[in-house]
């Protein structure tokens, strides 16, 4: 990690320090600087499924259909199992 010297705008710093319940300079400004760099990917990946829908690469109906999610609603097998069930 490195040291540096900077002037911060103290009522920013601990309006920062509030939202992202921080109780260091030095956490508050890890946290914020991790945040950002986290909200910008975010933004970046959905922009690019925009892009893949918008060239129907992705399809969002199939993607929104509930019933095609791993681990979704199964019909329920008899007590016992399936065997001598016939």
């Amino acid at each position: 990690m490195s040291r540096t010297v900077i002037d911060l705008d103290d009522e920013a710093l601990e309006a920062a320090a509030i939202e992202l319940g921080t109780k260091t300079k030095r956490d508050t400004i890890n946290t914020a600087l991790r945040e950002v760099t986290a909200r910008y990917r975010r933004l970046r990946a959905l922009e690019e499924a925009r892009q893949l829908v918008a060239d129907g690469a992705l399809d969002m109906d199939i993607l929104l259909d509930k019933r095609k999610y791993r681990g979704g609603v199964r019909e329920a097998e008899p007590i016992g199992g399936t065997e001598g069930a016939e």
